[in-house]
């Protein structure tokens, strides 16, 4: 590996090595140096415990596990056995006024009571850890960030794309002018049998928390959303097939405007998914281009000639040298590699005063760009961000 190329690399491991000493520091500061008080709210039947969220802190120095809380009398008790937890409450407001958490991971992957154990850890004195989509509305949203800044509690939300080593590695990349000025960012879904509204509120969390990082603040957005072929109205809404809120459509195609000229299209056609490829993004730039292709732990593919031949240049995809996302192993790509990632940064950020890398904040301006394209798709137009309306756009 050529000497730029390893320093490209291990400097997009810098900020995972600042969080696991931030981590530390935390732990050290506690009193007496006692052990960090974590406990755990799921609730079996109704998101059960999002993707591992309940195994957040195994084995994370310095932090115990000292309850869990799950409305459900089986799940509980499954819970209790995976988790190994000695004390386990089936109302979690009881179980955060007994114990008084440090850490509070909120699990449940639907977000029908996601405000209200959110805000029940923050009132309790605890810092949360919580699964995606962040809240069902933006004014849910814009509640928690303020209380939480009154209280001055530290949010993450498992968007675990963003601290990803092949994602830190790729911003600075980019910093770098590895594509020359970005001009656009192609993002298309999942397109399974949740193509359109759920593919938009279910994985189009992650997409726009990494366009986001990229390109910065949308600044509007248009849409076109269908519904079996026809333009839909706000008639047309209905439940998720989990309960995370109201969605609209099987067809999406929305644009936004980000600063310095440069667009964004999102599409999710579940009878195009075969010709757009696997869930992920392209960046296009003046210099090139680079494929992201989403997942817990994302790959970076850049554009690249394979050689002359008898009818011109060949280019195909592949990684470069020294891409993380090329040699990661199978636990290193998991669920809970992932939290760990987002888990440690969260530490650090309590320890330093600052807010996480995947914060709350940016959950919500994620949230925004979903409830965005729903509003410009039912007006049939434009809308301007940040939304006025801050309620769901299709209630």
């Amino acid at each position: 590996m050529k000497r730029r190329e390893f320093l490209q690399h291990t400097a997009g491991f810098a900020a995972v090595s600042v969080a696991l000493r931030g981590a530390e520091r935390l732990v050290a500061a506690s009193p007496a140096s006692s052990p960090l008080r974590a406990a755990v709210i799921g609730h079996t039947g109704r998101g059960n415990f999002g993707h591992n969220l309940d195994a957040i802190f195994d084995g994370v120095p310095g932090v115990e596990l000292i309850a869990l809380a799950d409305a459900d009398d089986a799940g509980r008790a499954k819970a209790q056995a995976r988790t190994k937890v000695r004390k386990v409450y089936a109302d979690y407001r009881e179980m955060l006024d007994r114990e008084r958490p440090q850490l509070v991971s909120v699990s449940p992957r639907w977000t029908d009571q996601r405000h209200a154990m959110v805000k029940a850890a923050l009132e309790a004195g605890a810092h949360v850890y919580c699964e995606k989509p962040f809240m069902r509305t933006l004014a849910e949203a814009d509640d928690i960030l303020a209380l939480a800044s009154r209280l001055g509690r530290r949010i993450a939300v498992a968007h675990h794309g963003r601290v990803a080593p092949s994602i830190l590695l790729l911003k600075r990349q980019l910093d770098e002018g590895a594509i020359g000025e970005l001009l656009e960012i192609r993002v298309n879904g999942k397109q399974d049998k949740r193509a359109g509204g759920e593919d938009l509120l279910v994985l189009g969390t992650h997409s726009f928390d990494l366009v986001r990082a990229f390109a910065g603040d949308a600044q509007w957005c248009s849409a076109r959303i269908l519904q079996g072929g026809r333009e839909v109205t706000r008639a047309d809404a209905h439940a998720a097939t989990e309960d995370i809120g109201p969605i609209v459509g099987d067809e999406i195609d929305a644009t936004f405007a980000f600063p310095k000229g440069v667009n964004v299209r999102f599409t999710s056609r579940a009878k195009i998914a075969s010709a757009t490829g696997p869930w992920g993004m392209e960046m296009v730039g003046t210099k090139g281009s680079v494929r992201l292709l989403s997942d817990v732990y994302p790959q970076v593919l850049w554009l690249q000639s394979s050689g002359v031949t008898l009818d011109g240049e060949t280019r195909t995809w592949r990684p470069r040298a020294g891409e993380p996302s090329a040699t990661a192993t199978t636990i290193e790509r998991g669920f809970p590699a992932s939290n760990r990632r987002v888990v440690d940064d969260w530490l650090a950020a309590i320890a330093e005063n600052r807010e996480p890398v995947c914060s709350a904040h940016a959950a919500t301006k994620s949230l925004e760009m979903i409830h965005a394209v729903f509003a410009a798709g039912i007006l049939r137009g434009r809308v301007e961000l940040p939304l006025k309306n801050r309620r769901h756009p299709l209630a």
